[in-house]
């Protein structure tokens, strides 16, 4: 597999801008020449490996943030976009590259531009009623408004998880979670009982009384109440992120209110420095890691992939967890690897086969079409109702990494990683994958042309060029 070169202009220039540096000084700090530095700002040049060493030792640049940040996830959302027929002659990987490295605003804008496109030609393709309305139907929709801000964000919110850690971990010490919110919300005159409630509840509000229901699983219960300590006694700090954020609707800032009381939950649930050390402790081991913390798998599945703290990352993770009709319903890449925005996930991969065994994990090794290997662990999780007739909700979760990391997973211990012909070939979206004989392809590439040979006998009636 070629080396992975670190393209990073717009980092260098944010770098050089937040020191009020001229470029002249910020070279000599960096021991380069004023035409080197003015090549790797301009991504003429990828950053070498002693200009990563001064920025960390002079400006204490994460420099494993710049190997995997805005600029991938934002080339594949550009690959996807561009692949569709309105475009005749789309840009080259390299030309795109380029674009989300020097404009970003500008590679944003385009996104959500063509997604309002899309989703307006989805409302006319339904003969949808609000065909013509203006507002929020004719911006993008607040739930991927949200869903891009965490994405790009690299679902790591520094302030809101130093907070979550601060409240977990008084005086460094992490005390039971559950301990710790009853007294938060007692200092609030709020009251927790637990009780029996209606099959599918999960707590219920009586003016200062919360009431947990006795049927919710812990860790469900400890979650909640975290939520809701976020809400209650850390307002200003969400939504002073808010206001960063500049989200365009009402809408979209109350999804984003909700989602950062999530994030706080999770990360007072599994604090940042005592969850990453227990996980390398425990070689990634899901089931010891929600044993110790009292958490369920999904909850530590997703926090592995939050954990990006500048100075302090973890393994880069992806998650992503589906329903039984395929659709993506979280999802978060921190690696190379990233999901369809656009169309359906790849078939081939095992996150879908989850479903067939349940309370078992499915290990596979799979390589994307750009060559980069993967160590991909998925298991169904059900969400009962609590009751004979209450409905179960079932889903599928993956987390992953590049095989690179293989060695800290417990789960990779006696697969042979090293043998090729053991990686499935898997895709992005079938829409833009370029495998031209995959055997589960669903639709033919849309930014290839397609030909129907009469004698054609292979798993699929076209050929694609």
């Amino acid at each position: 597999m070629a080396s992975h070169k670190i393209y990073a202009g717009a980092s260098l220039r944010e770098t050089r801008n937040r020191h009020g540096l001229t470029q002249r000084v910020f070279a000599d700090r960096l021991g380069v020449s004023l035409p080197y530095l003015s090549q790797m700002e301009n991504n003429h040049r990828p950053v070498s490996a002693g200009v990563l060493l001064r920025l960390a030792s002079e400006f204490s640049v994460d420099v494993g943030a710049l190997a995997a940040g805005d600029a991938d996830r934002m080339v594949v959302d550009l690959a996807e976009a561009l692949a569709d027929p309105l475009f005749d002659d789309a840009p080259t990987l390299a030309d795109m590259r380029l674009a989300a490295s020097n404009t970003p605003g500008l590679v944003r804008a385009f996104l959500d531009l063509y997604r309002a496109h899309r989703e307006g030609q989805d409302r006319l393709a339904a003969l949808d009623e609000a065909i013509g309305a203006t507002g929020q139907n004719a911006l993008t929709s607040p739930w991927e408004e949200v869903r891009d801000f965490f994405h790009y964000c690299d679902n790591y919110i520094d302030a809101v998880d130093r907070a979550a850690e601060r409240f977990a971990c008084p005086e460094g010490r992490r005390v039971p979670p559950m301990e710790r919110a009853v007294a938060a919300l007692a200092e609030r005159g709020i009251a927790v009982r637990i009780a029996e409630l209606p099959p599918g509840s999960v707590f219920r509000r009586d003016g200062e009384v919360i009431t947990l229901n006795a049927a919710a699983d812990p860790a469900t219960q400890v979650f909640q109440l975290l939520n809701l300590v976020a809400r209650e006694t850390r307002g200003e700090l969400l939504d002073a992120t808010l206001d960063l954020a500049r989200f365009r609707s009402p809408a979209a800032r109350d999804i984003a209110r909700l989602g950062l009381a999530n994030y706080f939950a999770g990360a007072a649930l599994l604090p940042y420095r005592s969850f990453l050390s227990a996980a390398r402790t425990e070689r990634h081991d899901l089931e010891r890691l929600a044993h110790l913390f009292g958490a369920s798998l999904e909850q530590v599945a997703h926090r592995l992939s939050t954990l990006q703290r500048a100075g302090e990352r973890g393994i880069p993770f992806f998650f992503v967890r589906v329903d039984q009709a395929g659709t993506i319903t979280k999802r978060h890449s921190a690696t190379r690897l990233q999901f369809a925005r656009f169309g359906g996930a790849c078939p081939l991969w095992n996150v879908h086969r989850a479903f067939e065994t349940p309370g078992q994990f499915l290990r596979q090794l799979a390589q994307t079409p750009d060559g980069v290997r993967y160590l991909c662990l998925s298991r169904e999780v059900a969400k009962p109702g609590g009751a004979f007739r209450a409905p179960v909700r079932r889903f599928a979760i993956c987390l992953g990494c590049e095989i690179a990391h293989a060695r800290d997973l417990t789960y990779a211990d006696d697969l042979d990683v090293a043998n090729p012909a053991g990686y499935e070939q898997i895709g992005v979206s079938c829409r833009i994958c370029p495998r031209r004989e995959c055997h589960q392809r669903s639709v033919p590439p849309i930014d290839r042309e397609v030909t129907i040979p009469g004698d054609r006998t292979g798993p699929l009636p076209y050929a694609i060029a």
